[in-house]
């Protein structure tokens, strides 16, 4: 478990020095300290905040993700205004691909016939 989620004693609304990852470490401390401050609480520490439970920190976080949550995006989503891919406009159809280069081979295709003499 990483070291920035755990369980803590607060005294009044401030944190003690006694974390542990799991509860049962600390009640033996939190009801020595509950005999001189009746305040002392053991509370979850998660994501920068103390929650009550891990459950309760874990529901929160869910609850935030799911109202961040974004469509799914299709297939056919593009970045920018028109969500096209922008190589459509070079594509071209066969037939028209094969009418031009026929054309440039004719242009550039050398004249037929007897050779420099």
């Amino acid at each position: 478990m990483p070291r920035f989620r755990y369980w803590t004693i607060l005294i009044g609304q401030s944190p003690t020095a006694f974390r542990s990852h799991d509860a049962d470490g600390l009640l033996p401390t939190l009801k020595q300290l509950q005999r001189r401050q009746p305040d002392a609480v053991l509370r979850w520490f998660e994501r920068g905040r103390i929650w009550s439970s891990p459950e309760e920190a874990k529901a929160a976080f869910e609850a935030e993700r799911r109202a961040n949550e974004r469509p799914a995006r299709g297939k056919g989503w593009r970045p920018g205004g028109q969500h096209r891919d922008p190589r459509d406009r070079y594509k071209k159809p066969r037939q028209v691909r094969r009418a031009q280069f026929g054309a440039r081979r004719r242009r550039s295709a050398p004249p037929r016939g007897k050779s420099g003499d």
